[in-house]
């Protein structure tokens, strides 16, 4: 892959493939045994206390979340499209049962501002800090929302400030 630095205010994301297409949240250390990698479909992008962010929500049921729990930083990454059969592995099989990293295939690349890691094939990676969790309210939700929890086992959400983004050349925007 050949990316580059991207500023925040220079990233550009067509932001309903972004998220529809599937992402890799991986929450942990870059140390085997340490991380662990999900795919996940839903979140938001955007700027909130003086600072570029991304929400992403994971269930306590995953494995992912005792490493997003006990670790300081995450990382969001997108594939290009050839890689459709590694997200459905990684978003349909826990790292409990099976060695995620083994059986993707996937090549895990040190990021520059956090000790979480990357990973090689990815084509937009951002490198993100923990500063705000919530768990959702069932109190709080619409009928509409409880229709994803009739199991009850809502989604914690988690804002990551943006502290480097690193992608190919289509995700930085031309200057004008």
């Amino acid at each position: 892959m050949s990316r580059m630095e991207i500023a925040f205010e220079e990233l550009n994301l067509n932001i309903v493939p972004f998220w529809s297409n599937g992402l890799v949240l991986t929450a942990g250390i870059n140390e085997p045994g340490k991380f662990n990698p999900m795919t996940i479909g839903w979140g938001c992008l955007g700027f909130s206390w003086k600072k570029p962010i991304i929400m992403v929500a994971v269930r306590p049921t995953r494995y992912t979340y005792e490493f997003i729990e006990s670790c300081e930083s995450f990382t969001v990454c997108a594939f290009p499209s050839q890689y459709q059969k590694t997200l459905t592995l990684l978003g349909t099989k826990s790292g409990r049962d099976i060695d995620k990293l083994k059986e993707s295939g996937l090549t895990p690349l040190p990021s520059t501002k956090v000790a979480c890691p990357g990973f090689n094939e990815a084509e937009l990676i951002l490198e993100c800090r923990k500063i705000y969790y919530d768990d959702l309210k069932p109190g709080n939700a619409t009928e509409a929302v409880h229709d994803f929890y009739r199991t009850g086992d809502y989604h914690r959400l988690y804002c990551g400030e943006i502290l480097a983004i690193h992608g190919e050349s289509h995700y930085r925007r031309k200057a004008e």
